[in-house]
């Protein structure tokens, strides 16, 4: 229940921060304190691209990385340290042309990452495992094991044969996002380049009912607004933003105007707050820097998943001493804070949950990896939220979503017409 709901005073937003601020600084220890209570909640994020480290030769999961160093987010260690159980691990291919020998690289591409979140979860085994149903995250927790359920980033590799996309369920997918940064055969992405379709397009809409049929959640993240009315307009279950913020805090295409997030919420979807610094505020300019990363995609490309072994290791060694020389402007945990607030403020504690893009780019200072996951807890038990308030925002409300994505699926299945 929120601080309205309750009837409290309402704190101006900055006043809220300020005090949150002293709050936040403060050790997060003691058996009052927000980690106390963290540590007793199953805490989920919608959106961890760790599997785009996978098979990265910089890269161990089982050793505690450190983002200073190396520009990750999320290991074993550090998934423990910050009592993070796990969440929605991301299948992510790059956008690319819209013709078949683009499609046949990335569904290659596409089945190989999902290969390596399955190697993860045997090579771990003690330690990890995966996630099917939303009941099995309960018990994974229980049994003191992160939990990996798998989301797909960018439909793209599906190409124009939406059959595919059992093939990626058999194996565990139960996410789907439509589009990324570019416009692709599904949809409009809300940083394409103009307008393709107008939203969803006919085959897109297809997709989206196939996922409905499969018992797969619809993600509206990266999708234009008028892509994501297409999508609740479509779907039969609640739509899913995996990995965004509201566009009344900072105004980016990124970002979802208020209007789309009350009617996200009133059709029961959740939204899943980024902690991507671009998309929370208007970060000071780095000419120099843009000029470096200019010159560096000129002589790698864009898609760096597609380099060689080599290559791949050429370009990382040339991106670490670009970002020593010309470090990155980054956001702060209180302007994610703001966002944070905000959307609770603006839908309701039942529709807001955390997706903060880990590894992909996500992370502020105050918050640079998932061990500072407790501070959003101690800054909410400061807010006045209760321990069901939170819990719900670390992982109900998702697992509730998917709750009902299951069941949709179970009575379509005893009633067939239900999805015609």
């Amino acid at each position: 229940m929120s601080m309205t709901e309750k009837g409290m005073i309402r704190l101006s937003l900055a006043g809220m921060l300020a005090l949150l601020a002293v709050a936040c600084a403060q050790p997060v220890t003691g058996a009052g304190s927000g980690a106390a209570l963290h540590g007793s909640l199953l805490t989920l994020d919608a959106h961890l691209d760790t599997p785009v480290l996978f098979h990265r030769d910089y890269y161990d999961f089982s050793a505690s990385g450190s983002f200073a160093e190396d520009g990750t987010n999320v290991d074993l260690p550090r998934l423990r340290a910050g009592r993070l159980d796990g969440g929605f691990w991301v299948i992510y291919t790059a956008p690319g042309p819209l013709d078949e020998a683009s499609y046949i690289a990335a569904r290659n591409s596409a089945v190989l990452r999902q290969m390596s979140i399955r190697e993860l979860a045997a090579k771990y085994e003690d330690s990890v495992e995966l996630a099917f149903a939303a009941d099995d995250a309960e018990r994974i927790h229980d049994a003191g094991k992160i939990v990996v359920f798998q989301s797909m980033e960018n439909a793209y590799p599906l190409g124009d044969d939406i059959s595919l996309l059992e093939a990626f369920y058999v194996g565990g997918l139960r996410m789907l996002g439509l589009v990324h940064f570019k416009n692709n055969q599904f949809a409009d992405s809300s940083t394409g380049d103009g307008v393709l379709h107008g939203g969803l397009s006919p085959l897109g809409e297809k997709l989206v009912r196939e996922a409905n049929r499969l018992g797969l959640i619809v993600d509206a993240s990266h999708a234009s607004d008028d892509a994501l009315r297409d999508m609740m307009a479509v779907s039969t279950t609640p739509v899913i933003l995996s990995h965004s913020g509201p566009d009344g805090v900072f105004e980016h295409a990124r970002n979802v105007p208020d209007e789309l997030l009350v009617e996200l919420a009133a059709s029961g979807g959740v939204i899943h707050v980024n902690a991507f610094g671009g998309y929370l505020e208007a970060l000071p300019a780095n000419p120099d820097r843009d000029a470096a990363l200019k010159a560096l995609n000129t002589d790698y490309g864009d898609d760096i998943a597609s380099l060689s072994y080599e290559e791949f290791r050429a370009y990382r060694k040339a991106r670490i001493e670009l970002d020593r020389q010309f470090p990155p402007s980054r956001s702060t945990f209180d302007k994610y804070l703001e966002h944070l607030f905000y959307v609770l403020d603006l839908v309701g504690v039942d529709h807001v949950g955390i997706g903060a893009d880990w590894d992909g780019g996500g992370g502020v200072d105050g918050m640079e990896d998932v061990t500072a996951a407790p501070k959003i807890t101690q800054a909410l038990v400061e807010a006045g939220y209760s321990e069901d308030d939170i819990a719900k925002i670390w992982g109900g409300n998702l697992l509730r979503l998917m709750r009902e994505v299951e069941a949709a699926k179970t009575a379509a299945l005893e009633s067939p017409d239900i999805l015609k």
